[in-house]
């Protein structure tokens, strides 16, 4: 099967494997790979990180995921997908025992329909997206799902700002509490104009709106650009963070590939006993079928830190 067509690593297991595959009338690409890995912390790969193993199929991929080792799946674009495609997803990964990460929120964009803005037809968009969410949530198991408060409204006084912001944050609450599901808060470094930026920031926000439903993701790229003392502000806001994304800095590729220290990172965040999902939402440094076997090396090394 295609989501096994993954390359061993080594020169004489490529050679031995080339010569079974034209024994077998295969190619070497069509090859089964290795044995998973145990990792210790549930990271999660998303859509299009094994298309050049597992091909373009979405399940295939899933399956690819969960046979290297991968014990999570996050999806940014699942609110946009085909109800019937939604529920095949959420069946393979229960299937395969892999927990459901985010998703994102449909209200327009990081930047659109700003909360700060404390205009109706913002929010009514916002809360719709919410309302919506929660269908899908039930289609592929999920329980977090990524909301970005928007831009800046800069003509107001940042207080008012942050009032309008808790404000529809607690509608949204509203709906998504009764269900079990989390909003998860993510604070960026795309744009200047965007709202939500350092975690003191956020964590700030998540006080006051004061339920179980409004959490922080906490993007270590992100976060490393902003503010960088990833332990000691991840220490600072632990008791409110709910989800936690991967990349390194510069690039926003594969840990091993910027300056982050993630063994560090991640021996931190096993020793806080989280084992809630790590979305690996970055690119990969190499092209191809290389460039997946790097990727999850890459992660093999710097989940190798000592328990």
């Amino acid at each position: 099967m295609k989501r096994r067509n993954f390359i061993k690593n080594t020169a004489a297991g490529g050679m031995a494997l080339t010569g079974l595959a034209s024994v077998a009338g295969v190619t070497a690409a069509e090859t089964v790979s290795s044995a998973p890995v145990s990792f210790k912390l549930n990271y999660a790969p998303h859509l299009g990180m094994f298309k050049n193993s597992a091909g373009d199929d979405p399940i295939d991929q899933i399956k690819f995921m969960a046979d290297q080792g991968f014990t999570a799946f996050e999806d940014n674009g699942m609110m946009g997908r085909e109800p019937a495609m939604q529920t095949k997803m959420g069946e393979t990964l229960a299937r395969l025992n892999m927990t459901m990460g985010v998703f994102v929120v449909a209200k327009g964009g990081n930047l659109a329909n700003p909360f700060a803005a404390g205009k109706k037809e913002y929010l009514d968009i916002f809360l719709d997206g919410c309302k919506r969410a929660v269908d899908v949530a039930k289609r592929v198991n999920a329980k977090w799902m990524t909301v970005v408060p928007g831009s800046f409204e800069r003509r107001l006084p940042t207080g008012i700002q942050d009032a309008n912001v808790i404000d529809a944050l607690r509608r949204g609450a509203e709906i998504l509490e009764p269900h079990g599901l989390v909003m998860v808060l993510e604070p960026l470094s795309d744009s200047p104009d965007l709202y939500l930026q350092t975690s003191d920031q956020t964590y700030m926000i998540c006080k006051a709106v004061n339920s179980p439903s409004c959490k922080i993701l906490y993007d270590i790229y992100h976060m490393q650009k902003n503010e960088g003392n990833v332990i000691t502000n991840m220490e600072r806001t632990w008791d409110e963070i709910a989800y936690i994304q991967i990349g390194d800095n510069p690039g926003r590729k594969e840990p091993t590939t910027g300056e982050i220290n993630y063994k560090n990172v991640f021996k931190f965040i096993h020793e806080k006993g989280y084992t809630g999902v790590m979305g690996m939402e970055h690119g990969i440094s190499k092209q191809g079928i290389e460039g997946e076997k790097r990727l999850i090396e890459a992660y093999k090394e710097v989940d190798s830190f000592e328990v």
